[in-house]
């Protein structure tokens, strides 16, 4: 019995480190101005109207709307001061950083 509740246990914890590695793999990247290789951040670029998309390491892309941009800078708002990239610099774009801490309960 012992046995079995260890296994649980490890298979979860492989489980929820397979899960914090596909999160790292996330880029923010702009979607406007493909050509961006860092110049601005992206809170810069984001207050010029600029659009930015989360793009996975498997390609997958996701726009952000502007509802998901105010709820990101309420719960990660280091993300906007990270360096913003393009499209077309995506090897060399950060991952995007993960949450300083969690949010405050009221």
């Amino acid at each position: 019995m012992k046995l079995k509740a260890i296994l649980v246990l490890v298979l979860a914890s492989l489980l929820l480190a397979a899960a914090s590695a596909t999160q790292a793999q996330e880029k923010l990247l702009c979607v406007s101005q493909q050509a961006l290789k860092g110049e601005e951040t992206v809170g810069s670029c984001l207050a010029k109207g600029e659009r930015f998309a989360v793009v996975d390491q498997y390609g997958l892309v996701r726009i952000l709307t502007p509802e998901e941009v105010e709820l990101t800078k309420a719960f990660n708002p280091k993300v906007f001061e990270t360096r913003a990239f393009g499209v077309k610099y995506f090897r060399e774009a950060p991952v995007i950083p993960p949450l300083p801490v969690s949010p405050e309960q009221p």
